[in-house]
C-alpha cells in the first residue's frame, strides 16, 4: 500500500538520520521542506522531498495537502489514561479553596480513584479508557506511555496493566506500560508504610515482570508521598526485574529526586514544577530527559516548569499531558505545546521538538518515531489550512488537524 502526500505547504521535523534526542540552542531549530512530498508504504516513512524532486510512483492513495503542514504525530510520554470514572467534585472543591494536598489529606486525590478503580471491574476500565485513547489518537498522538498506579494493591495494579496491554494489542498506536504502584500509601497501610514498600518490591515487580505486564518503573518522589530513600529502593527493585526508571519529581517540592533520578539512569525525571539551580545543574551531561507536563500546571494553578532557565543551561526537554482524572483531564498534546508557548515561553519549533523527538527519546520510541525519517513509523499529523506552523500554538483553542495518520493508516 502506497501513499502519497503531495503539495504539503511546509514539511515539519525533517532528518535525513535519526536522532535520539535535541537540547539546549539546538531545540530552537526546527528542520522543515516547504513545497514537499511524502510516500508512505504500507506503515513506514518511504521517502520525502521537495515537490520539484518528486519521483515517478504509482500510488494507491494520492492526497493533495496544498495549504497545509504534516508533521510527526505528538509523543506523549507521561499518561494515567487508564482509570475508573472521574474526579469532578474535587475540581469544584479546589474552585472553593481547598488546595491538592488538603483533598489528598481527606481522601481524596488518587486513594479516590484507588478506590474507584477497585470497585470497578476490568471489562469496564477497559471500556473507559478506550475512549480516551481514541479521543488523544484523533488530537494526533501516536505514541503514549500509560502509567499504572491506581490500584495500590497487587490485584488493581495488576488490573490496571493488563488493561494498558489489551489496548496495546487492540491499537495502533505504540504504548509503553509503567508500573506506579508507589503512586501513594493505601490508607489501611498509612502507618505501616513500610510494609507497603516491602509487599511493592517483594509482590508487586516480581509478578509484573513475570507476566511482562510493564516497561518502566516510577514513583511519586514527593513530601508526603514517597521520600528519596524509598524511592531508590523501588527503583533498585524494579532495575533488578528489568524495569527502567521513569519518575515523578519536583511537583510541588525539591526534595532531591532528580539526583536519586540520575543516580539509576532514569530515562526521564518528570514534573519538574519546582527547579532549583542544583537540580539543573545535576542534570547536564546525563542520558535523563527532564519531561514538563504544563497542563498539570494550568489545571492546578501551580508554577510552571522553567523551561527557558533550563534550555539556557544546554537541557533537552520534553513536553507531555500527564492525563489523569485528577489533576491533568486532557490528553490534548496541542493545548500542551500552546501551553509551553504561551506560560513557558518556548517557541514554537522548541515546542515541537519537546512533543515530538524529545518525547519519543523519554519512551525509548527514539528510532522509531518522532521525525520525518525514512524507515520511521508513518505516523503523521495533516493540518488543515493555515498560514504557518505558527498557528498550532497560536490558534490555542481551535482544532486545526484535518487528518492523522497511524502507522500509515488515515484515522477515521
Amino acid at each position: 500500500m502506497i501513499t502519497l502526500i503531495k503539495n504539503i505547504q511546509e514539511l515539519l521535523q525533517v532528518r535525513e538520520t535519526s536522532i535520539e534526542k535535541i537540547s539546549g540552542a539546538e531545540m530552537a531549530k526546527l528542520p522543515t521542506l516547504k513545497n514537499a512530498f511524502l510516500i508512505i508504504k504500507d506503515n513506514l516513512i518511504e521517502d520525502f522531498g521537495s515537490m520539484e524532486n518528486l519521483p515517478q510512483i504509482n500510488a494507491d492513495t494520492i492526497i493533495d495537502a496544498s495549504g497545509r503542514v504534516v508533521l510527526p504525530a505528538w509523543c506523549d510520554s507521561h499518561t494515567h489514561i487508564v482509570y475508573a470514572g472521574n474526579r469532578e467534585q474535587e475540581f469544584v472543591d479546589r474552585i472553593n479553596g481547598l488546595s491538592y494536598e488538603e483533598i489528598a489529606n481527606r481522601g481524596g486525590g488518587i486513594l479516590n480513584s484507588a478506590k474507584k478503580l477497585n470497585e470497578t471491574s476490568e471489562e469496564e476500565i477497559y471500556e473507559q479508557s478506550k475512549l480516551r485513547l481514541e479521543e488523544v489518537m484523533q488530537l494526533g498522538t501516536g505514541a503514549v506511555e500509560i502509567k499504572s498506579g491506581y490500584g495500590l494493591t497487587i490485584e488493581g495494579e495488576m488490573k490496571m496493566l493488563r488493561v494498558i496491554k489489551k489496548l496495546a494489542e487492540n491499537y495502533p498506536v505504540s504504548i509503553k506500560a509503567t508500573f506506579l504502584g508507589a503512586h501513594a500509601f493505601p490508607a489501611h497501610y498509612k502507618e505501616n508504610k513500610t510494609g507497603y514498600i516491602d509487599e511493592i518490591i517483594t509482590k508487586m515487580i516480581p509478578e509484573i515482570a513475570q507476566n511482562k505486564l510493564a516497561d518502566y518503573i516510577d514513583v511519586f518522589c514527593e513530601s508526603g508521598y514517597f521520600s528519596v530513600e524509598e524511592t531508590e529502593k523501588i527503583m533498585q527493585a524494579g532495575i533488578e526485574f528489568g524495569l527502567k526508571p521513569k519518575i515523578h519529581v519536583n511537583q510541588f517540592n525539591s526534595i532531591g529526586g532528580i539526583q536519586a533520578g540520575i543516580k539509576y539512569n532514569a530515562l526521564s525525571v518528570d514534573h519538574l514544577e519546582i527547579m532549583n539551580p542544583e537540580d539543573i545543574e545535576a542534570l547536564k551531561a546525563t542520558e535523563t530527559m527532564p519531561v514538563a507536563l504544563p497542563s498539570c500546571s494550568y489545571f492546578l494553578s501551580i508554577p510552571y516548569t522553567p523551561a527557558r532557565e533550563m534550555l539556557k543551561a544546554g537541557l533537552p526537554l520534553a513536553l507531555a499531558t500527564d492525563f489523569n482524572p485528577g489533576s491533568t483531564p486532557s490528553g490534548n498534546m496541542n493545548f500542551v505545546v500552546a501551553t509551553a508557548c504561551i506560560k513557558m515561553k518556548m517557541t514554537p519549533e522548541e515546542a515541537i521538538n519537546a512533543a515530538t523527538i524529545n518525547g519519543a527519546y523519554a519512551m525509548g520510541l527514539s528510532q522509531t518515531h518522532g521525525s520525518i525519517t525514512k524507515g520511521k513509523k508513518a505516523n503523521l499529523i495533516l493540518t488543515k489550512p493555515i498560514s504557518s506552523y505558527y498557528q498550532i500554538p497560536y490558534a490555542f483553542g481551535s482544532n486545526l488537524i484535518e487528518n492523522v495518520f497511524i502507522e500509515g493508516k488515515l484515522l477515521t
